[in-house]
């Protein structure tokens, strides 16, 4: 699945739009290196967003297409 919309689906960023312009700006990076929205998201891949001054680093434990509201959490687990 690509970057921009496994962002969307998982709900860490609210629109593809806007996931599509953090993985332009450099915002988003795949263990350690900045990535485009086309990446393919895969299994066990650490991504690192940075919102300003946060940092959020998450690991990948899914790419499922489509997920509800409830499950979209499940999707990641967040790292320290």
């Amino acid at each position: 699945m690509r970057l921009d919309k496994w962002l969307k689906v998982s709900r860490l960023i609210k629109r593809r739009t806007v996931a599509n312009e953090a993985c332009d700006s450099g915002r988003i990076s795949v263990d350690g290196r900045p990535v485009k929205a086309s990446y393919e998201v895969k299994t066990g891949d650490v991504l690192e967003l940075k919102f300003g001054e946060k940092l959020i680093r998450v690991e990948v434990l899914s790419t499922a297409e489509i997920v509800g509201k409830d499950g979209a959490d499940a999707m990641y687990r967040q790292l320290s």
